[in-house]
């Protein structure tokens, strides 16, 4: 056989030309020639995808480290909870604000981020973040009362914020149409892995004494905010917002460097500019007094939004608040007091439990990741909020009506794991994927900011409730209902959440201009078939 991409003569000869000594040298020289400039283009064109796929892949990561932050608040506040309650004495009614405070806070940042990122841009939006939450968990680790610690917290809530909103809008605008999804779920792996790094936390300093180990867990959370400051000088600024800025050169550099195909960059730029309307407002004389009336008008739409953007704020909107009232917050921040009702007693054979959601919770985003760009968005949606809907009711059944023996403490075990992998495999990160997707580019931070505020509030009225609602009608009880709303969600999903896989952001917006795109998501239609085909594989 020959080279791959290199053709054979009749007599099984390489077209190459081997040099003037070799008496099997080809008579037929040109031909040869151009056989050898095609291989040159062959590898040059690998080459070039290669180095593409790692840069974008970079920037991803880069990209996605604030999302640590937001995971390991959550994975070690659930166990560092346990020693502020003896150490600070604090109430029931306290503890569920300190474990809630934070979402409720976030989405202060949020709401700023949106205008920030258009103002400074994407990349600069992910330095102030990471400044803001490392003076907050500076403070909490330092924290001598229960007031000093809600000021760190408070801090900590508006860099969570600021991250949370932009690194999935900043993926969606710098990846290639055929890997966004995949990339743009990122972020959501990154929270995974911090909630296991927040739980091995726990577990390994929960031998400290009471006053220093929360501390200790605390100031751990401070170490991916310093990655953040290498990640600016690898990172470029999105090429969309660029073009928002017209700063149109800048955009189509950053273009060349994330699209493995060069005849398709200037497509693309194309395609940004008409979507910026870079014309019309580069026409405008005073840049600042232009800048205002877009935030303005920004707002002005989406308050009075078209048939079109009410689509996408429904769709955006709904599934950022069901990705959390379905209780995944509840489950990972009170993990330990879940596994305590179901009889395990001990604080460090909790905290080791608790490592198993994490790893469970960990693994399966990389179902996601594999599949995303693959089988689309919507039959991953459906096997994930079908699953977590039967492992929310079997769970809340286990803990009511299997008491504290050893098969009920490993059903409570299994089936926490088990739907934090159904999270992790559909809703968890396609929520953030879709959400990046849906919007037109003059409105997309702002939108995106307004979705995660959503999310963001109705985690923190999950968390800031879960001990309440339990002490009034059970944990299992509670349980039950977030199993009667994940129900529902499967059938938001089926209605109001458009297939995007494949399409380019310019070309998702065309799916909410009808009722029938919306509904259907137009050719990447999927039916209920397709999960069960998606279940049947795995």
């Amino acid at each position: 056989m020959g080279l791959v991409g290199i053709p054979e003569n009749g007599k099984g000869e390489m077209g190459l030309d081997l040099g003037a000594k070799n008496k099997y040298r080809r008579m037929d020289s040109e031909l040869a020639d151009a056989d050898f400039d095609d291989a040159s283009d062959y590898i040059h064109q690998q080459q070039r995808k290669n180095s593409t796929r790692k840069y974008v892949l970079a920037c991803a990561v880069f990209a996605s480290l604030n999302s640590v932050l937001l995971g390991y608040d959550v994975g070690v506040m659930s166990g560092a909870i346990l020693f502020i309650q003896e150490d600070l004495h604090i109430t029931e009614v306290q503890q569920e604000v300190l474990v809630g405070i934070l979402s409720i806070v976030s989405l202060f940042g949020s709401l700023a981020g949106g205008r920030t990122s258009d103002h400074i841009g994407r990349k600069w939006t992910m330095a102030l973040a990471a400044v803001v939450f490392q003076s907050g968990a500076i403070v909490m680790t330092f924290a001598p009362s229960f007031q000093i610690l809600m000021i760190g917290r408070f801090l900590a809530g508006v860099g969570i914020g600021l991250g949370v909103m932009i690194a999935p809008v900043y993926i969606a605008e710098i990846s290639p149409t055929v890997a966004r999804g995949s990339l743009t779920s990122f972020p959501e792996i990154f929270i995974n892995l911090g909630i296991l790094l927040g739980y091995v936390s726990n577990y390994a300093f929960s031998g400290l004494s009471v006053h220093t180990s929360w501390r200790v867990m605390l100031a751990v959370g401070i170490l991916p905010s310093i990655f953040i400051g290498f990640a600016l000088f690898i990172i470029p600024e999105s090429p969309r917002w660029l073009v928002m800025q017209n700063r149109i050169e800048e955009a189509r550099s950053v273009l060349v460097k994330t699209i493995d195909d060069e005849n398709e960059v200037d497509d693309r730029l194309a395609e940004i500019l008409v979507a910026a309307n870079a014309g019309s407002s580069s026409s405008t004389g005073d840049d600042n007094n232009n800048s205002k009336h877009e935030q303005k008008a920004v707002w002005r739409e989406m308050l009075s939004p078209s048939p079109a953007l009410r689509r996408m704020l429904v769709t955006g909107f709904g599934i950022q608040c069901f990705q959390q009232i379905t209780g995944i917050d509840a489950t990972v921040y009170y993990s330990p007091e879940i596994l305590r009702t179901a009889g395990i007693t001990d604080n460090t054979k909790l905290l080791a439990a608790t490592v198993a959601v994490g790893v469970s919770k960990t693994l399966f985003i990389m179902v996601a990741i594999l599949l995303i760009d693959k089988v689309g968005r919507k039959p991953l949606l459906y096997v994930s909020t079908i699953g977590m809907t039967v492992c929310l009711f079997s769970l809340g059944f286990t803990l009511t009506v299997m008491g504290q023996g050893a098969v009920g403490i490993g059903l409570a075990i299994f089936f926490v794991c088990a739907n934090v992998g159904f999270f992790s495999v559909g809703i968890g990160p396609v929520c953030w994927v879709v959400t990046s997707e849906i919007f037109p580019l003059r409105l997309r931070a702002q939108a995106a900011a307004l979705g995660a505020v959503g999310n963001r509030v109705c985690s923190g009225v999950v968390a800031m409730s879960f001990l309440s609602v339990s002490n009034a009608i059970t944990v299992g009880g509670t349980f039950l209902v977030f199993a009667a709303v994940s129900a529902v969600s499967v059938a938001f999903v089926y209605w109001l959440v458009p297939e995007t896989k494949g399409k380019s952001l310019e070309e998702i917006e065309v799916l909410f201009e009808s009722e029938r795109g919306w509904r259907g998501g137009g050719k990447g239609e999927v039916e209920m078939g397709d999960a069960e085909h998606l279940v049947q594989n795995e």
